[in-house]
């Protein structure tokens, strides 16, 4: 990946020893063609806990923010998770957090692995290449006989 592909407002981009070097609001971002991030951000993921005061506590990462949850849930408390954007992504009394950590982790697998375009002829918007839905399950089943 090339700083030269990026469109950019406002930035200043530098290559040195082999490595994308992208300054924008005084920050400084590296592009790399590894699986480390490519951006940093300011905006963090917040752990919202709710007992008889609200406290807000900032994560840098889902898998922080979810020590925080398992560390802090007890009986009498609601933890809430908000994403970068403010939109809150888990609310301990509608799920388990284990439970939306297994949710989160098999998204996030599903997200980092190239995946082939499945158009299900039924138009089940949830009907995915590894996850199928009843009727493209049985068509499957019926194509191998």
């Amino acid at each position: 990946m090339y700083l030269s592909d990026l469109v950019v407002a406002s930035c200043r981009s530098v290559r040195l020893l082999g490595v994308n070097l992208l300054f924008s609001d005084n920050r400084l971002h590296m592009v790399t063609s590894s699986h480390d991030p490519t951006e940093t951000t300011d905006r963090a993921i917040t752990v919202v806990l709710l007992d008889t005061d609200r406290e807000r506590r900032d994560c840098q990462s889902y898998e922080e923010a979810i020590a925080v949850v398992k560390e802090e849930l007890t009986p009498g408390t609601v933890a809430k998770i908000e994403d970068r954007d403010g939109e809150i992504v888990f609310t301990s009394n509608e799920m388990s957090i284990d439970a939306w950590e297994v949710e989160w982790r098999q998204q996030k697998r599903r997200l980092s692995v190239e995946t082939e375009d499945h158009v299900c002829p039924y138009d089940n918007v949830g009907c995915i290449f590894d996850d199928l839905c009843v009727q493209c399950k049985m068509d499957a089943v019926q194509n191998s006989f």
